[in-house]
């Protein structure tokens, strides 16, 4: 008996020691969490807020169609930051492109945590004033576009929830710090209401989800970036993105592909292995930017042509003087045929992008 204690005893004591010696989780200059490689996602809380990283967000795009023909693209997004000292804001967009008229609605929010906007740590459940998101028997959306339009969705998963990165993580440059956590469904079947003015009308349509939470999307010298989320006719998916730095070049550290295939498994590509050449600009009247709007993607021997339903689908950053233009496109094959439907991101552009996403301390300039 009395060597067994002794064994349990020499147990416990290197255990304890290894408790003791191992290594902190890594954070930034400012105490936030810095996303770490085999991190084990538990759902629903997961799908929740993580206020120990200091940035987040939760993006739906989609596009609806109405029994008479008629197409909707829209995005509802939500964002969460958190200071060092604890306090959170809640940033918020919403927009709505009528296709039949080109009409282009959009509202910006920013409110602090409190009875008007917040997020649950345990569950999807995200607010900013009578915008929401949140997890059910299906994904539930709620969003208006001042007091002109109305959205009014359930969402169901059409394929897995996918992980995107390399063991979990998201690289965005070379940095420690930029990378982030990217859950995404990419196909989420939608039903519900869009009202427009008076007029309200049934809708069906899909609907791309993302979820990312870092504490620096930015790395040095990088400005903003430009994404695209693909959805195929024939069931496939590709998520790509490639970073700016702030001399117009592309950085290859935090430059990206990915397929979704039918069966929901993916496969990734970097820098080299795929081309994104843009083919043609939009100036915005109301912050002089100039965008990307169109771009052909190569990649395994395809193309893939992103075309904008829109030139005129900028958010402005009005509140947050943040603009950027997220619009729905049209996916057409080298041969011009439409065979599926996207929605382009194109950031910092204008405004100051990397004085919120970027590691405190680490210069703007490239």
């Amino acid at each position: 008996m009395i060597f067994i204690m002794i064994r349990l005893f020499i147990m416990l004591a290197l255990a304890l020691s290894g408790a003791i010696s191992a290594e902190p989780t890594p954070v930034t200059s400012d105490g936030f969490a810095i996303p770490q490689p085999h991190r084990a996602f538990v759902f629903p809380r997961d799908h929740g807020s993580h206020p120990e990283f200091r940035t987040e967000w939760w993006y739906v795009t989609g596009h609806l169609d109405a029994s008479n023909g008629r197409r909707f693209g829209f995005q509802a997004t939500f964002f969460r930051q958190s200071s060092p000292n604890n306090r959170q804001l809640f940033l918020a967009h919403s927009a709505l492109l009528d296709s039949s008229t080109g009409r282009f609605l959009s509202e910006e929010r920013l409110n602090r945590e409190g009875w008007d906007a917040g997020a649950s740590t345990t569950t999807l459940d995200v607010h900013n004033g009578n915008w929401s998101v949140r997890l059910d028997d299906s994904v539930k959306l709620a969003a208006t576009v001042h007091a002109d339009a109305q959205i009014t969705l359930s969402l169901t998963p059409a394929k897995p929830l996918v992980e995107f990165g390399k063991d979990g993580v998201s690289r965005k440059g070379t940095a420690p710090s930029a990378a982030s956590h990217y859950l995404t469904f990419p196909r989420l079947k939608c039903q519900g209401t869009v009202k427009l003015d008076d007029h309200e009308v049934p809708v069906t349509g899909h609907a791309w989800m993302d979820h990312e939470f870092s504490s620096g999307q930015l790395d040095e010298g990088q400005v903003g970036w430009d994404w695209a989320g693909l959805q195929l006719d024939d069931g496939r998916e590709i998520m790509v993105y490639r970073m700016r730095r702030r001399d117009g070049s592309i950085d290859p550290a935090g430059t990206t592909l990915t397929w979704v295939h039918a069966d929901g498994k993916t496969e990734q590509e970097g820098a080299g292995q795929f081309s994104w050449q843009p083919t043609r600009t939009w100036t915005s009247p109301q912050t002089k930017a100039t965008y990307p709007i169109g771009a052909r993607i190569s990649t395994q021997g395809q193309v893939f042509e992103l075309k904008p339903v829109k030139a005129a689908q900028e958010l402005d950053g009005t509140i947050s003087g943040l603009p950027y233009w997220e619009g729905a496109c049209d996916v057409l094959d080298g041969r011009g045929k439409v065979i599926g439907r996207a929605f382009l991101e194109l950031t910092g552009y204008a405004g100051d992008l990397a004085r919120h996403l970027r590691e405190p301390g680490k210069k703007a300039g490239g």
